[in-house]
């Protein structure tokens, strides 16, 4: 079970962009988060030479194990 950067070859580093959305209270000078939404994953790139990498070209049990290392969707 390999990823594997097509354009440099990298198979250790990839950045995986996120994003998280969070619900937030606010009372008197207090501010507290209510709900966090499970982060969703925008965009992978090598972390060599930043290419984009498609989630949906993976291996499933790469994608698979990434998704629930950030425990994201």
């Amino acid at each position: 079970m390999a990823l594997t950067c097509p354009s440099c070859g990298n198979d250790q580093n990839f950045l995986v962009k996120t994003l998280q959305m969070h619900v937030v209270h606010l009372d008197d000078s207090r501010v507290e988060v209510s709900e966090e939404g499970r982060p969703a994953v925008l965009e992978v790139l090598c972390d060599e030479c930043e290419t984009a990498l498609k989630l949906e070209d993976m291996d499933e049990g790469i994608r698979k194990e990434l998704l629930l290392t950030l425990g994201a969707r």
